[in-house]
Parts: structure tokens; sequence; C-alpha cells
């Protein structure tokens, strides 16, 4: 049974710490292993080389203790929801292309930052987990739990994006890639609100979504199911719905099941 939009998703403080520390380890070993001809690789990223996209993974790992240091914003806005958090990313995208090239330029050795930003991070988890603490960002206060999960979706996202540059198979945690493939499908549902269509991920999530005839009982009579790798690159952007289609990882029935197309990516 596939969820209806309604109380956002719950995410367990010790699951996310787990999930966190494990892809974040994953990575940080698959860069040890890279050389400087595989760091010079294009990314598959636009204008960024792999050693750009290592700094990248630094920063938003980084970003954890870093935003946590800051003055904690005033309580006068809502705290926005990992929903809003996906779908508003886009709006931020030219300023952090900026500061990852600065930092990929001003440091040689982002193996090793990413190593600190690891190491920083591990250091502040135990505030980085609660509800009550607030972390600033440019589009609204986020709960630093919320937060958190964020930083696994950016790791996952990343780390297929370096197996994808190098050819080196990054490992992606199960609790992370699930975790991922969760916030990517209720961002969606959020996005495209309705009951027409079930998505499916399995064996990790099955959400509604797009306007239109409630599917109550039975088989849905629209359908799109795919693999949990694949779904994470089609909603971020790295697959087209063509793409996907075309090769049998994704499988579509239904006359709305086509117009989910028009709604991804939906993480910028």
């Amino acid at each position: 049974m596939s969820a209806v939009r309604g109380k956002p998703r719950a995410y367990h403080p010790d699951r996310v710490r787990d999930a966190l520390l494990a892809q974040a380890e994953f990575v940080r070993l698959a860069a040890h292993g890279l050389t400087a001809e595989q760091q010079a690789k294009p990314s598959g990223l636009p204008g960024w080389t792999v050693h750009t996209l290592l700094a990248h993974i630094a920063r938003q790992i980084d970003a954890l203790p870093r935003l946590l240091a800051e003055p904690a914003p005033a309580a006068t806005r809502p705290a926005i929801d990992l929903d809003r958090w996906a779908v508003s990313t886009a709006g931020i995208a030219d300023d952090l292309d900026r500061a990852t090239r600065r930092d990929a330029e001003a440091r040689p050795d982002q193996v090793a930052a990413i190593d600190a930003a690891a190491e920083e991070m591990e250091a502040v988890l135990e505030t980085a987990l609660r509800e009550d603490v607030l972390i600033p960002l440019p589009f609204g206060p986020m709960r630093a739990l919320d937060f958190s999960v964020t930083r696994i979706v950016e790791l996952v996202v990343h780390s297929d994006d370096l197996t994808r540059a190098t050819g080196v198979a990054v490992r992606l945690d199960r609790q992370a890639l699930a975790c991922t493939v969760r916030v990517l499908a209720d961002a969606l549902a959020a996005k495209a609100p309705g009951a027409s269509t079930e998505v499916r991920i399995p064996p990790f999530a099955a959400v509604q979504c797009l306007p239109g005839p409630r599917h109550t009982r039975g088989t849905p009579p629209n359908v799109v199911e795919t693999d949990p790798v694949t779904w994470v690159r089609l909603a971020t952007g790295r697959t087209t719905w063509h793409a996907v289609t075309a090769t049998g990882r994704l499988r579509a029935s239904g006359e709305r099941a086509a117009a989910l197309a028009a709604e991804l990516p939906v993480l910028g």
C-alpha cells in the first residue's frame, strides 16, 4: 500500500546517526583510493572535475558543524521541512557552485578536507540529532535532525556521482539509501499532490501523486516502478525519463503515469 501525504515521515535519530556516519565513511574511504588522474576526470556535473566534486562533498559534510556553530535563527519563522528543502535547493545552486569552485581551487588536497569535515561532523552529532535545535538556511530555519537527514541525501547522491565518474564503486549504506529514496519520493508527492498515480521504489518507498481520479482498491491504473538507485538518479536530474524507460529501468503504465516526467527532477 502506498503512502498518501499527511503527517510528515519521521526519521529516528539513531538511524539517522548510523546512516550518516556509515555513508560518510564509505565516501571517505573511496576518496582515499583515487589517483590524481581520476581526480582530474570530468565528474558528470557541469564544469566540475572529480576534484571539484570532492570539494563539494567536503562542503556538504562540513555544513553540519559549520551551521551549528552559527547563531541560532529567531523562532519567528516556522521551520522548513524536508519537502521544502528538496524543492528549494535549486534556488541556491549558483551560490553553491561558486563556493565549491573556490574551495576546489584554494585547497589541492580535498581528500584531507573530507577527512577533517567528517571528524568535525562526528564531534557535533549529539546536537545535530536534536529536533529542538534550529539551523539557519537561506530559505528558512530547519530542525537539526532534519538537516542531518539532508546530509545523508547529499552523501548518497554524490557517492553515486563519484561511482559513475571514476568507475570505482562507492558503497551505499542500506539505511542511507532507504532514507534518500524516501525523502525524494515524499518530495515528489508534495510537489505533485494527488492520488491518481502510484510511484513504487521497492523495497523502500511507495507514494501516490498527481491529480486525477483517486485509487482506493486493487491494482492502481497508473503505476510507475523503478529501483532505488535509478530513482535517486531520476529524482536528482542525473538521468532522464526517456533514458530509464528506454532501457527498462523504469516501468510506467496507465494514462497518467507519463505525466510524472514533467515533475522531475525534484532535487536541483
